[in-house]
């Protein structure tokens, strides 16, 4: 039976390192980190999104052709940022404090960082080369070994430890434990770089278990324990420890935040890049060809101003319903982490969506499957979004506030704002394969109706709610008032 955990010190209370000291904590640098990684897993999208379809071909056609492998692509390298990120939040929760070469390390592995989406850009451009995926999975070997090094010197350091791990008498232990955690995926990745000269698909399933083999030695574990009662000599050991974040603990629901806002805000940004990139009229066309009138120039581009609103109303809007969310939530589970990305894998994607809105505005059978592409991209953002909020209900003594579970005060608003994007975006969905002939007046009448919808949520909760509370005070009045006949009735009555 593992020791009762005991709370550890918040960081920033107490006393910290004194200002002039060679010792500083760890804040802003995991700030800087974190958005960094997030700017990186979000501009993956770039290459994808900027894919030139000839304006004769079909969009179905350029999907299969030229889309359809940058996206897989895309969503795989995107994940594997997200492993490299929770493999530096693991590794800052032991390593709390920080000197001027942790800084500069860390500096050096963020500058590697930045150059994986140029590493993507060639796997996607060329899928069948094997020197972009050589270079890519050459990249994730260096910021391993990086990190490897920051453990080590943190280790070598005792000082910039966290405080339970410096009382600790067994700092090998956790060395070892964090060590495994940060190389693991840098060993696969060094056998992607060796078989990608030999047989490119077998490179592409070892970058995918990169993504898959935290959770699923998780699961194997767990069906060890479960199914055969038995736990390895290192679990064992782990359990006497009193040391109050465990390893396989899930992140920290502060950073989990604070990377998904750096998605989020990127995200909304890009769109505006393409429209100062592509929407700014050339001044010797305009004075030629619209006689010095810019107004009418820029009429011309009507279409891309409203996919851009539409497209950042869409962004905002499921950020909103992201932070509302995490408002509730006290404890991100390691299968809520998994579900957030996957999230935030689509809301990446939606750029993609902006590009195929805006650039297809006046050919009606293109227009058709961009707008269908665009609710698919927005369908699965925010049904994974309602994942993490049916995942957390399952344990919402450990992960909700009490507002937000069964019964709460907040849950059935919850419900309604997590419920609203999916149920919305898949009948835009279908409808537009009905009605075909009005595809364009459907999704903009989503994007319109949907903020004036979250407007007026709360309302609508509450009047359906106060109906469904007066239909059950009646029913319970009738069934009151026919004990009470009962109860007034003599036996010989009541028997008859």
């Amino acid at each position: 039976m593992s020791a009762p955990r005991v709370a550890a010190p918040e960081r920033g209370l107490g006393l910290g390192p004194e200002p002039g000291s060679s010792t500083q904590t760890s804040h802003r640098l995991l700030a800087y980190s974190d958005a960094l990684l997030s700017i990186i897993a979000t501009v993956m999208i770039l290459p994808v999104a900027h894919t030139k379809i000839h304006p004769d071909q079909k969009l179905g056609e350029s999907v299969q052709q030229l889309l359809l492998a940058k996206i897989a692509v895309y969503l795989m390298t995107f994940l594997i940022v997200t492993v490299a990120w929770a493999a530096h939040v693991r590794l800052f929760q032991v390593i709390e404090h920080i000197d001027d070469v942790l800084a500069l390390l860390n500096l050096a592995c963020m500058m590697i960082i930045t150059f994986l989406p140029y590493t993507f850009s060639l796997m996607a451009s060329f899928p069948g080369v094997p020197f972009g995926i050589f270079l890519f999975s050459v990249c994730a070997v260096v910021i391993g070994l990086i990190q490897a090094v920051i453990v080590a010197y943190g280790f070598y350091h005792p000082h910039l430890l966290n405080q339970q791990i410096q009382e600790s008498e067994n700092q090998n232990f956790y060395k070892r434990h964090i060590l495994k955690i940060i190389l693991r995926g840098p060993v696969l990745c060094f056998l992607a770089a060796i078989f990608s000269f030999f047989f490119i698909p077998l490179s592409y399933v070892l970058l995918g278990l990169v993504i898959v083999f935290p959770h699923l030695t998780r699961l194997i574990t767990w069906c060890k324990t479960k199914v055969l009662g038995q736990r390895s000599e290192e679990e064992e050991h782990h359990s006497m420890e009193t040391f109050s974040f465990y390893l396989s603990e899930p992140l920290s629901k502060e950073r989990v935040e604070a990377f998904s806002d750096g998605v989020y805000a990127i995200v909304a940004t890009l769109l505006i890049l393409d429209i100062c990139e592509d929407n700014v009229p050339d001044p010797r066309e305009v004075e030629e060809k619209f006689h010095s009138s810019l107004l009418e120039a820029l009429s011309e581009y009507g279409p891309n101003y409203l996919a851009y609103f539409g497209s950042f109303v869409t962004i905002g809007l499921l950020w909103f319903v992201h932070h509302s969310l995490f408002l509730y939530v006290t404890k991100a589970t390691r299968l809520m982490g998994l579900l957030n990305i996957l999230s935030l894998a689509f809301i990446g994607g939606l750029p993609l969506a902006y590009q195929l809105t805006s650039e297809f505005a006046e050919k009606s059978h293109n227009e058709i499957e961009a707008i269908q592409v665009s609710c698919v991209i927005t369908f699965f953002a925010s049904i994974f979004q309602f994942a993490i909020w049916t995942t957390a209900l399952l344990n919402e003594e450990e992960t909700l506030h009490a507002f937000a579970r069964y019964g709460g005060k907040e849950h059935a608003f919850m419900f309604a704002k997590l419920a609203l994007y999916p149920c919305v975006s898949l009948g835009a969905f279908f409808l537009t394969c009905l009605l075909s002939e009005f595809s364009t007046a459907i999704f903009h009448l989503m994007q319109i109706v949907i903020p004036f919808a979250f407007l007026a949520l709360r309302i609508f909760v509450r009047i359906s709610l106060t109906a469904i509370k007066s239909v059950m005070s009646l029913s319970r009045r009738k069934v009151v008032l026919l004990e009470e006949e009962e109860a007034c009735l003599s036996p010989n009555e009541t028997l008859s």
